[in-house]
């Protein structure tokens, strides 16, 4: 090998090195806050513990067994949140289309505006948006059931929280409300990524607005509609705050969903073992859905 090549031997070496030295805090950041968590969790599942005392029990697979096939409140928090997923993808996405292609190619002055607007839900504390919802469905002094007697339209008031009936379907409400704001914005930058000139070809064919959303819009979107189907699924199947507020998983169930039961079981029960084995269960199950989901999209596009 002559000297220029050994030079440049030496020279690939020490990039290489230095590459390796530069991401190391990086990988050493994510080994003890990430991975290191997350195996201690792993291992956890297989015992039985309080979170406090020194003593932990190794059971092995027991908490899996309970869970799957034992344990109906879980599968009760599974199907609730599969029914609000269910909800968001199709009301909430179909919502943030909407609003992106008015916004985007029908509305001509105050764009800023209705941009920060719609965005404007995910950007708040979902403690203060499940308290302003619980405020406003509040069946005694409740801003809803005072307009409804103030239209004379009284028959129609409820306990909308408290009622079996009514109370999943108006969290899932306030969880589509706060989060369409994400699908809006992925939607409105799929939007200004379409050149004006396929529409314009379209319309040239003899296309009308519905043909050209349908052979256009939607198909040069595809990219963006993956992205916020996975987005929504894992978002709306670990929704935890907004019901904690709201309901608390009541009444008797009708609004528990996995991540709340998860924390019921480690904070209210003391049983950290079993709430670990719950996440570990979640956790297949949304890696799974995700899976599946972008499979599907994938052969249909």
């Amino acid at each position: 090998m002559t000297w220029p090549g050994v030079k440049r031997g030496f020279h690939k070496l020490y990039l290489t090195r230095a590459y390796y030295f530069l991401i190391a805090p990086a990988v050493l950041i994510y080994l003890v806050i990430g991975f290191y968590p997350f195996v201690q969790t792993f291992i956890l599942s297989f015992y039985t513990w309080d979170g406090i005392s020194p003593h932990k029990e190794f059971v092995f697979f027991r908490n899996y067994v309970d869970i799957l096939f034992k344990n109906a409140i879980w599968w009760r928090s599974v199907f609730n949140a599969v029914i609000i997923a269910g909800i968001a993808l199709v009301f909430q996405n179909s919502l943030a289309l909407l609003l992106a292609v008015l916004v985007g190619q029908r509305i001509r002055r105050f764009k800023g505006f209705y941009r920060v607007m719609f965005y404007l839900p995910p950007m708040l504390s979902v403690i203060v948006v499940g308290i302003i919802w619980r405020w406003i469905l509040d069946s005694n002094f409740g801003i809803l059931n005072r307009g409804l007697e103030l239209m004379h339209m009284g028959q129609f008031a409820r306990a909308w929280l408290s009622s079996p009936a009514t109370a999943l379907g108006c969290v899932t409400l306030v969880i589509c409300w706060q989060g369409f704001g994400n699908a809006f914005l992925l939607f409105l930058a799929g939007l200004q990524g379409i050149p004006n000139s396929f529409y314009e070809a379209a319309e040239i064919d003899g296309a009308n607005e519905f043909q050209k959303f349908k052979i256009v819009t939607v198909p040069l979107l595809a990219s963006a509609t993956k992205i916020i189907v996975i987005l929504t699924i894992l978002g709306t199947m670990q929704a935890f705050g907004t019901v904690l507020v709201m309901t608390s998983g009541g009444p008797g169930y009708h609004t528990e969903v996995p991540v709340l039961r998860i924390y019921k079981e480690a904070f209210e029960s003391y049983r950290f073992g079993y709430a670990t084995a719950m996440s570990a269960v979640l956790g297949i199950i949304l890696a799974s859905l995700s899976f599946l989901q972008y499979k599907i999209i994938r052969k249909k596009t």
